[in-house]
């Protein structure tokens, strides 16, 4: 997927606004990691359509929505 990370991240809280939170002010963190094609994240235990992304055509877009500030990144 080409372009700065800043820029693929931004349309997509855009559009997640509405959905997901009413605006955009609500969201406290975002980690984001770009991952080249061949190299593969190891999940600990993807569902069955993730695993399936996983496998299928590039780039795959993977987004994790989360109510804990503390969450511990793995």
């Amino acid at each position: 997927m080409p372009g700065d990370i800043d820029n693929i991240v931004k349309p997509i809280l855009d559009a997640l606004g509405g959905h997901i939170y009413l605006d955009d002010r609500q969201v406290q963190r975002v980690v984001v990691q770009k991952f080249e094609p061949e190299g593969i994240f190891p999940f600990a235990a993807p569902t069955p359509t993730l695993e399936a992304a996983l496998r299928g055509t590039k780039p795959v877009l993977y987004v994790r929505l989360s109510d804990d500030p503390f969450e511990e990144l793995s």
